[in-house]
């Protein structure tokens, strides 16, 4: 089979190697479509290494069919249409006792120590299968809009953690797939007015079409005048950072009202620190919270909102990428040229 084979930091080639093979208790699955996360990125860049092994398949959001069923797996034939949950929780440790699966202190993950997405096929390990990581499509929902599950389960956690209620205002840092998708969450939320921080073009445009109230250019506008203007100089109920650049905490923190939640959604470079303002904290009662990953019932929330039509998921995605051009689909994604790129195989 064809697969993208990482080797380090910028070192990433198609290579033919051999097709997985399965045991009685494993699914092999030919992957149909497979998308570049933020993370995928980072990867690339040598910006995020736990977990990644050298000469190994990156790629955690993915959807295809079954090729081949071990003879000890109920539940699943072949040509069912699956989506596949890349995080796999231990459910035995405090964490996952304790209702935070997706921060499980002996998770595994496809994409990490487990071969991703960015192949022809994929072998589905029996821990993921025993812990329902594999889920069958409703059979209206394309594989271009499946994909989509992983990264929206994310911010359906993110949401949850900025705590949006009715009619609060909430501001969204970076216009990218994520941003939009938290736009579209915040809104089904209740959320009564949206803002925007973007610098790309088309990337505001579709903000819009995402349900934004209004997006700001930071390079040419002051976003902390503009979110006080919008909120009677009250500032934002939640704050939300899709984007992982450092600087902007402090700055991100200093838009929020009396007891507004700021959530670190994206993650950071590692070892690039933040300087911030602990007495705005103190006197403002502010909340500071993170989000990582997703739980298994988050990913069948994603779903189903995909298959009702609340998500729209053509505003979050670029298609026009195979195996034969993952580097550029990767780089494209870095670059903020298009949306989240979508590999067909």
């Amino acid at each position: 089979m064809k697969a993208a084979i990482f080797s380090g930091p910028e070192q990433i080639s198609l290579e033919e190697v051999a097709t997985p093979e399965i045991n009685e208790h494993e699914v092999l699955v030919r992957i149909r479509v497979s998308a570049v996360c933020g993370t995928d990125v980072r990867i690339y860049e040598g910006k995020k290494t736990k977990g990644i092994r050298p000469r190994s398949i990156l790629g955690h959001e993915l959807a295809g069919t079954v090729d081949r069923v071990g003879a000890q797996v109920t539940g699943f034939n072949e040509g069912d249409r699956v989506g596949i949950m890349p995080v796999i929780p231990c459910r035995k440790c405090h964490y996952c006792m304790n209702g935070r699966e997706n921060a499980c202190a002996n998770r595994q993950a496809i994409g990490y120590e487990f071969d991703g997405g960015f192949a022809e096929y994929i072998r589905i390990p029996q821990v993921a299968l025993e812990a329902g990581n594999l889920v069958k499509l409703p059979d209206h929902v394309m594989f271009e809009q499946a994909v989509v599950a992983e990264p929206l389960a994310c911010c359906i956690n993110g949401n949850r953690k900025a705590g949006i209620r009715i009619n609060d205002t909430v501001v969204i840092i970076g216009g990218g797939p994520i941003g939009l998708m938290h736009v579209q969450l915040a809104k089904l939320a209740g959320a009564g007015k949206v803002i925007v921080s973007e610098l790309i073009e088309h990337r505001a445009e579709r903000a819009y079409r995402a349900g934004a109230d209004l997006v700001v250019n930071p390079a040419e506008q002051s976003l902390h005048d503009i979110v006080m203007r919008e909120t009677d100089r009250l500032g934002a109920d939640a704050v939300i950072m899709a984007i992982g650049i450092s600087s902007l905490v402090n700055e991100s923190v200093m838009l929020l009202r009396k007891g507004g939640t700021l959530n670190l959604f994206a993650g950071f470079t590692n070892g690039v620190m933040s300087q911030i303002d602990p007495n705005f904290i103190h006197y403002q009662e502010v909340v500071v919270n993170g989000t990582t990953a997703l739980t298994r019932s988050d990913y069948h929330k994603a779903l189903s909102l995909i298959a009702a039509g609340h998500i729209d998921t053509e505003l979050l995605t670029t298609t026009g990428y195979t195996l034969d051009n993952i580097r550029e689909a990767i780089l494209d994604v870095k670059a903020g040229k298009g949306m989240k790129s979508l590999i067909h195989n």
